[in-house]
């Protein structure tokens, strides 16, 4: 965009799902490729289950070279496959949920591979906040936990006049049609809906939420629609997993006064002009 020289915006990435090593890991590799190719990207978000499977060893060792690869300032957060469930013994492939201790000995594993201090954290980019928080909850598939939501609580408090963007792995609810027996459902929007819904609704400065988890495709028709918007507030940007041979990435660009979503298919290599949405920044 011409007005880049005049840091007019600020130019985010945003992937769905990588489910490493998972399949096509070339076409993955590619997608990497594409994005250091655009000179005015500042960050790539990865909205969890950065791991295929279990959140194994080997899955984190594979998501480390991968991500390795990339020469843009890179923020994963957790999903439901890099810590909910116990690594399989031999040939069982089950999922089944872990312990408490497996849970948060994979939260670590997670940690040291991206070098981060804590698996939650904020950044502040250009006149936003920009808050990342991981799927920790011990029950829930995708769940936030209490430590985190007293986190959450205390960041949005002391930033209440500043425009804030949440990335989580699940969505919120209700903000995608039924279009499959389990949206919506307990397992797949971020949890505890109720508490979450008291914590938006009390900071009327959150306006995006960013995720992932639903697997949603560009194809689905509530992807961009006027559905995404929830409580009358916040818009969430759905994203879609990136384990299939088809692989879109969604573009944030950050304006002062407002941000603009476009949608890019990195199969065609080209943007999707019918999915472009703008959502203007709220004033405090």
């Amino acid at each position: 965009m011409s007005d880049r020289a005049e840091n007019a915006y600020h130019h985010l990435v945003i992937l769905g799902d990588p489910h490493l090593p998972g399949r096509n890991i070339e076409f993955k590799e590619q997608v990497l490729a594409k994005i250091n190719s655009w000179d005015d990207v500042e960050m790539v978000v990865a909205v969890g289950d950065i791991c295929a499977g279990f959140g194994t060893d080997t899955e984190y060792a594979v998501a480390g070279r991968f991500f390795g690869k990339l020469d843009k300032p890179f923020f994963p957060i957790t999903g439901n496959h890099d810590f909910f469930y116990q690594s399989p013994s031999g040939s069982d492939g089950r999922l089944v949920q872990g312990t408490k201790e497996s849970q948060q000995a994979k939260l670590g594993q997670f940690r040291r591979t991206f070098g981060l201090n804590n698996h939650f954290y904020s950044r502040h980019v250009g006149r936003y906040l920009l808050i990342f928080l991981s799927a920790d909850h011990s029950d829930y598939l995708a769940g936030i936990s209490d430590q985190q939501l007293d986190w959450l609580r205390l960041e949005l408090s002391t930033h209440a006049k500043t425009p804030t963007l949440i990335f989580f792995h699940a969505p919120l609810k209700g903000t995608l049609r039924d279009y499959r027996p389990f949206i919506n459902t307990p397992g797949f929007i971020a949890q505890p809906a109720k508490a979450i819904h008291g914590i938006l609704k009390g900071n009327p400065q959150v306006f995006l939420w960013l995720s992932g988890h639903t697997h949603t495709s560009p194809l689905e028709e509530s992807y961009a629609a006027p559905i995404n918007l929830y409580a009358g507030q916040v818009t969430t940007i759905h994203n879609k997993d990136m384990n299939r041979g088809t692989i879109w990435s969604n573009s944030l660009y950050l304006y002062p006064d407002r941000v603009m979503i476009k949608t890019y298919n990195h199969e065609d290599n080209t943007w999707l002009p019918r999915l472009d949405r703008t959502v203007l920044t709220p004033e405090p």
